[in-house]
């Protein structure tokens, strides 16, 4: 697991998301649908107003080649 803070472009450690029932809703077929489909590695889950979004992704480490560098680093060494 991998956590980004991308305003302060490093990782951390833990977060603590609080969701409307729709917005976990979303987040739940976000990951059923990133779970059934190998090609697609990411979703975008936005709150009602689209001020605030979590990005989802699904990564193998094995098979990074989709992903960007500064992605790639991330899953690579956790920094």
């Amino acid at each position: 697991m991998r956590i980004l803070d991308q305003d302060a472009d490093k990782s951390i450690n833990q977060i603590t998301l609080y969701l409307t029932v729709l917005e976990a809703q979303e987040l739940r077929d976000s990951i059923d649908s990133l779970l059934q489909n190998e090609t697609h590695h990411h979703e975008h889950i936005s709150s009602e107003d689209y001020k605030k979004e979590i990005t989802m992704t699904i990564y193998d480490r094995l098979q990074l080649d989709s992903f960007d560098e500064r992605s790639k680093k991330i899953v690579l060494s956790d920094i």
